[in-house]
């Protein structure tokens, strides 16, 4: 059985915030990292930086069993193109599949004017409102599809997926010491993370999708007020961008895994 790789730290000081704080983890072997003749620095490869986040997170196993079933609760503000907010509260349930495309999502969306689900299972998406089956619009689906593959789980969950990795390298941005990984899925969607080398937390992912009737958007998702939630870490505040313009901020109150969710709160009505 080969061992984990774990990256050694580079700054022993203590975290800045305690609520950041990771949980307890897993010791293993240190990597036995290659050296850069002509600068002397340590390299590794990208597979041995992932498989380290993954560690941090909450080791594979550890994932694939806590994070099988769970409900998410909290509240999402969109912001229309003249910045103004719209607020609501969510709950978001889900069971864990062999891969994203077998993942089966229910999200439930209270507005101040109606209430609605979107539902997504064996790969598809569609919504639910007064008990009634109704097909959400193009750009909802897209959105929606686009977020689940672009997303943290997307590099944690890499080998089941089928993905490929590659090492862009190292940077620095705002004082941050990074590597920059770029992630290609089974379906050729690519996307870039920036992963924090001292702490191996993903700090933020950019990718490009292509609008319905209109060009290619970059997004970046940044992710922040990282918690322990139940021997994983989650981050409790996501904002996403849209051509450098916050289109919406996502900020979760409550996360508990191992809750039975059943399968019929994701089956269809039957017309």
């Amino acid at each position: 059985m080969l061992s984990v790789p774990v990256l050694p730290a580079q700054d022993k000081k203590p975290q800045e915030k305690p609520q950041e704080a990771k949980p307890q983890e897993t010791k293993a072997p240190e990597v036995k990292p290659q050296k850069d003749n002509k600068q002397g620095e340590t390299k590794y490869t990208a597979e041995q930086i992932v498989e380290s986040v993954i560690l941090i997170y909450g080791t594979r196993p550890g994932l694939e069993h806590i994070r099988r079933y769970g409900v998410e609760r909290g509240k999402i503000t969109r912001f229309n193109a003249e910045g103004n907010p719209e607020e609501a509260n969510y709950e978001r349930r889900f069971i864990r599949g062999e891969n994203l495309d077998k993942d089966k999502i229910r999200v439930d969306q209270r507005l101040p004017t109606m209430e609605y689900s979107l539902i997504f299972g064996e790969g598809k998406l569609w919504g639910l409102i007064n008990g009634a089956a109704f097909t959400p619009r193009q750009d909802a689906i897209v959105n929606f599809i686009s977020q689940h593959h672009h997303s943290i789980d997307s590099l944690l969950r890499y080998k089941e997926c089928g993905s490929t990795l590659t090492l862009v390298g190292k940077d620095q941005q705002k004082g941050l010491d990074l590597y920059v990984v770029d992630l290609t899925d089974k379906e050729n969607r690519k996307t870039r993370y920036y992963i924090s080398s001292k702490t191996l937390r993903i700090l933020w992912l950019e990718y490009e999708e292509g609008i319905p009737g209109g060009p290619a958007v970059k997004f970046t998702k940044k992710f922040l007020d990282y918690r322990p939630v139940q021997q994983t870490l989650a981050p409790y505040r996501t904002v996403l961008f849209e051509d450098g313009r916050q289109s919406q901020e996502t900020r979760v109150m409550t996360i508990t895994y191992g809750i039975k969710v059943s399968d019929s709160i994701f089956n269809r009505p039957e017309a």
